[in-house]
């Protein structure tokens, strides 16, 4: 529909000005500014139009086609959100079994079964800097170097380990899946923009050093937290899917790594000349559906294969 025909349509309507119909149906004159620019009628406002006249027909067929297909995207990721909140869950108890078996009970108070503190956001704050070091930040070195996007990944999940570990250290379980499931709704970028990557890593260790000398409140801390990595997932390309997919890896990783040694230090994280993660991305990219126990006995027939 074109503009002309929209302020006669208007009048038709009842209305006296567009002004009174574009509040009438929520838009601002901004909206209708750049309408009369273009001359030309978003298709939503033309089927607002078909409605309030009483038609039956659809407008310009071609057009609804043309949003139809705009509209897809969107709703296969809010078909997949629908699976999210049992996701969540899913890697929340994994996590707390994780931390329970590593841990020991109660690890939540801050302190280990060795006696030792725990202290996440200290791990959060390296996590951030080992995601850094895989981009060519430097500028006296490897400066025409790409960035390690796999391992950024990795290196992404290791922080959502230590996040969802802080999180269950301050509420429960369904209360955490509430605090980040709106959070999961997002669609990862294609073109990854690498110095804006770091910049909106950098920022997860902020909030993670302004909690721990308490210049910002732990709750809201928390709220931040989650808020701003998954804006780095997006900007990574990360979708929330693949995160999932990447953490019930690294989560089978960690519990197979101290199974067989990692505390005491006897065990191999190099295997035939590759990290022990790259080796369980690669199993995963040929797996359709992630299944702990399918993934932990393929980690080891590997490790038991190595010389």
């Amino acid at each position: 529909m074109l503009y002309e025909d929209l302020k006669i349509v208007t009048k038709s309507l009842g209305f006296l000005t567009i002004e009174d119909f574009a509040k009438y149906i929520g838009v601002t004159p901004k909206d209708i500014l750049k309408w009369e620019e273009k001359d030309e009628v978003p298709y939503t406002i033309s089927l607002i139009i078909h409605l309030l006249k009483g038609e039956k027909s659809l407008p310009n067929n071609s057009t609804l086609d043309n949003l139809v297909e705009e509209c897809l995207p969107l709703a296969t990721l809010l078909e997949e959100a629908s699976s999210f909140p049992h996701k969540l869950e899913e890697m929340f108890l994994l996590q707390k079994e994780l931390n329970d078996s590593t841990n020991g009970k109660n690890w939540e108070l801050g302190v280990n079964k060795f006696d030792k503190d725990i202290n996440w956001l200290r791990c959060i704050h390296m996590e951030v800097a080992e995601l850094i070091d895989s981009t060519p930040w430097k500028h006296w070195k490897n400066i025409n170097s790409q960035p390690d996007m796999k391992n950024i990944h990795v290196e992404l999940v290791d922080i959502w380990h230590f996040l969802m570990s802080y999180i269950l250290q301050e509420t429960n379980v369904p209360k955490a899946v509430s605090l980040v499931n709106t959070h999961c709704i997002y669609e990862a970028n294609e073109q990854i923009d690498v110095k804006a990557m770091v910049k909106e890593a950098e920022k997860l260790g902020y909030i993670a050093l302004a909690i721990q000398t308490n210049n910002m409140p732990s709750f809201s801390g928390i709220e931040r937290f989650i808020d701003q990595f998954f804006r780095c997932c997006k900007i990574s390309g990360l979708s929330f899917t693949w995160l999932q997919k990447l953490y019930i890896g690294k989560n089978c990783l960690n519990k197979f790594r101290q199974d067989n040694g990692y505390k005491e230090g006897t065990y191999k994280k190099t295997w035939n000349g590759k990290e022990d993660n790259v080796i369980m991305v690669d199993i995963l990219d040929s797996m359709e559906n992630v299944s702990f126990d399918e993934l932990y006995n393929k980690l080891k027939d590997f490790y038991n294969s190595l010389a």
